[in-house]
């Protein structure tokens, strides 16, 4: 069995691109023990992972190569659903100006609830946190209107309250309610790339899809704790090849 699982992963497999001429991706990352990441570009109309790289780190630079090297070989991409990180951002603007972005709406209601806490102490905490629960609801475009014409009413209404400021007994200022300003923030900056997804049902909403492949290979790397650094990569390597290729 030694042999056998050494054979594997000394000789990892290689990836495998399927032409698509109207691709919609899903791109997500997520991170390991002994620093390193893993990059994911899901073809969800063709369940293909066709592209997947380990890297020191999210960044531009390395989402920059990937997607660079996916469109030398010829994937034509019209959406990408990620989770909005900033690197990620500014390369499909680089390689792929004309794709759609779609937000995640799952990531955006996660960090959103993460922000404000499960008990919110202010009256607008409380409204905004009804809110972001019902981000993953909006099915149509009424929903849509509605739930913005909301969040704008929200803003508006609270506007005052979250200009207010703390000062400390040397002078020094700060915003009172720091957790319901990047909340704020957070769904004003992604408001423009959170709806496309009703205009084309091929467009995914969430990359909940890959983060839940996540999950489970980081439970299966923890029976193996004994594998070496490059060994892991390789067992990931093998990982993806089987849950997504086979």
């Amino acid at each position: 069995m030694q042999r056998l699982f050494k054979n594997y992963l000394n000789d990892p497999p290689k990836f495998k691109i399927k032409t698509n001429q109207n691709c919609h991706l899903i791109i997500d990352g997520t991170y390991f023990k002994n620093n390193f990441c893993l990059l994911n570009y899901f073809d969800s109309d063709l369940d293909h992972l066709q592209y997947f790289r380990i890297v020191e780190r999210e960044n531009y630079y390395n989402y920059l190569t990937d997607l660079e090297f996916l469109k030398q070989l010829g994937l034509t991409v019209a959406s990408i659903t990620s989770d909005g990180q900033k690197g990620l951002i500014k390369a499909i603007n680089d390689v792929y100006p004309n794709a759609i972005h779609q937000r995640c709406v799952v990531h955006i209601q996660r960090m959103g609830l993460a922000y404000l806490t499960r008990f919110p102490k202010t009256k607008a905490g409380i409204e905004l946190r009804c809110l972001v629960k019902e981000l993953h609801k909006i099915e149509t475009y009424y929903d849509r209107d509605l739930w913005i014409e909301r969040f704008e009413n929200w803003r508006e209404k609270h506007n005052d309250f979250l200009k207010e400021k703390s000062i400390s007994a040397s002078g020094r200022k700060w915003y009172t309610h720091k957790s319901l300003r990047k909340t704020r923030s957070l769904i004003k900056n992604a408001l423009p790339n959170m709806f496309y997804y009703l205009d084309d049902f091929r467009i995914p909403k969430s990359t909940n899809g890959l983060e839940t492949r996540f999950s489970y290979l980081k439970n299966s790397l923890k029976i193996h704790r004994g594998l070496s650094k490059e060994n892991r990569k390789n067992f990931i390597v093998w990982y993806n090849y089987f849950k997504y290729n086979c």
